[in-house]
């Protein structure tokens, strides 16, 4: 059917705007497929040499564009290389990714995505080391919904790797509702915050902010290494009288722009980097932090692709086992696929099972099992054949999986407790059982990253 008598959706726009390029690569033409903030489509087609064979072409390209996506379709939708002034900008984009499904052809088909926001999800990357030291350890805590437990856990974890010696830093990603720093601080936050950074930054105005501080937390000594915590949390401490009050709200209205300098996620980048800075020039050892937890937003949000795709080592998933879960990750998993980041994704991540029920009517290991399976039919996405060797086969039972849930026990004891106002509460008996496995299971992934052992062993 034409568009005229059955309209293409967004959807089937990208299926067919992919077979016409992969068909033109068939041709033996490298071509850009590109996509505008709309979602409509434009074909640049490289045709250094071949301009001849290619204006022969370029007639069926477009009527296959008008007569495959409809309304997806821009004004120009097919450009020669030879007839632009900056194409060889555009074909060699950075942004631009390879077709995941491209056909061994002799062109090439890449895609280019303009969007107005997640653009991130799609740029996976590793952290660089830093110039003349070894490279912080990273690792981002998400839940797709909110409620899961996450800056709880991200508190815990901090307090176990602080007592086995680490110099550990959180910094509280979660801007709109923040938790891992009142949780770790109380009320004793510093003047300044993450988002006063952000704000401050943007007008090149951030110098002497005071936006990361000591956790009151004294960490045990671990043989001759006494640990250190840190806490940068998203907002600074409320305005004492006298003061100027403290915007919050206004500043976070502001946090998420471009500058000419630098885009959002790039600047949420070195906002990080700032805090790992800033614990090195205001420790007692001009120590750089050995970890650092990213305690993210929920949901599909820039903060959470920046944390995840961009800054961290690792990612630990979070979440309970209902339709929303595997909905909203299978979303996230689809799109990654989709983009050709599969194989480097899932090198970085790890699911929790959080909130795990143990009871007479549902015993907690025939929790986990379903789980795991329900994590598994999420993971096939990000599992192609590379990966197949990795999982041993795709096998639901592999605990080196990144499917392989750690579990996070349910603890009535946990709901609605307020840390601040009960000292040691990390301590008590029944915390330490609901968080035993998620704790001994992360430290030592963690730690084995921090050694950087080359044995074939793996981290779990």
């Amino acid at each position: 059917m034409t568009p005229s008598s059955f309209p293409v959706r967004f959807d089937e726009a990208r299926e067919h705007a992919f077979a016409i390029a992969r068909a033109a690569a068939g041709e033996g033409f490298p071509v850009l497929l590109v996509r505008d903030v709309l979602g409509c489509f434009t074909l640049i087609v490289d045709d250094e040499d071949r301009e001849e064979a290619a204006a022969g072409l370029r007639a069926s390209w477009e009527a296959e564009f008008e007569d495959r996506i409809g309304r997806y379709r821009s004004d120009r939708v097919v450009l020669l290389a030879s007839q632009m002034f900056s194409a060889e900008a555009l074909l060699n984009s950075p942004r631009a990714v390879d077709d995941p499904q491209g056909p061994a052809a002799a062109g090439s088909v890449r895609f280019l995505d303009n969007t107005v926001v997640g653009e991130d999800w799609a740029r996976v990357s590793t952290p660089a080391p830093e110039p003349g030291s070894t490279r912080t350890h990273r690792t981002v805590l998400y839940g797709f919904k909110g409620g899961v437990g996450r800056s709880t856990a991200t508190a815990m974890l901090a307090r176990h790797l602080a007592d086995r010696g680490h110099a550990v830093l959180v910094v509280d990603l979660d801007l709109e509702s923040p938790g891992a720093g009142p949780l770790l601080m109380g009320k004793e936050l510093p003047r300044h915050g993450l988002v006063d950074y952000l704000v401050e930054a943007a007008v090149g105005n951030e110098e002497g902010l005071e936006f990361i501080t000591r956790s009151t937390y004294t960490p045990r000594r671990s043989g001759d290494s006494i640990g250190e915590l840190w806490v940068a949390p998203a907002r600074g401490r409320d305005s004492e009288p006298g003061e100027v009050t403290y915007g919050y709200v206004d500043k976070l209205n502001r946090v998420y722009a471009d500058t000419p300098d630098a885009p959002f996620a790039t600047r949420l980048e070195h906002a990080v980097r700032a805090c790992e800075d800033a614990v090195a020039r205001d420790g007692d050892h001009e120590r750089r932090p050995d970890v650092v937890l990213l305690d993210s937003r929920a949901g599909i949000h820039d903060i959470a692709a920046v944390a995840i795709s961009r800054v961290c080592d690792l990612a630990l998933l979070f979440g309970t086992d209902n339709a929303q879960t595997w909905s909203g990750y299978r979303d996230l998993f689809t799109a990654w696929q989709l983009s050709g980041q599969a194989s480097r994704i899932r090198e970085k991540l790890g699911m929790v099972a959080s909130m795990v029920p143990d009871s007479v009517h549902y015993p907690l290991e025939s929790y986990l099992e379903r789980f795991r399976a329900h994590a598994y039919e999420c993971f096939e996405t990000l599992y192609d054949e590379v990966a197949a060797d990795e999982v041993q086969d795709g096998a639901l039972n592999d605990e080196s999986a990144p499917h392989w849930a750690v579990p996070i026990l349910f603890e009535p004891g946990l709901v609605g407790m307020d840390a601040a106002e009960a000292p040691g509460w990390q301590d008590r008996r029944f915390v330490g059982a609901a968080y035993g496995e998620f704790l001994k299971t992360t430290t030592r992934r963690i730690e084995y990253d921090l050694r950087g052992r080359t044995d074939q062993e793996g981290p779990r």
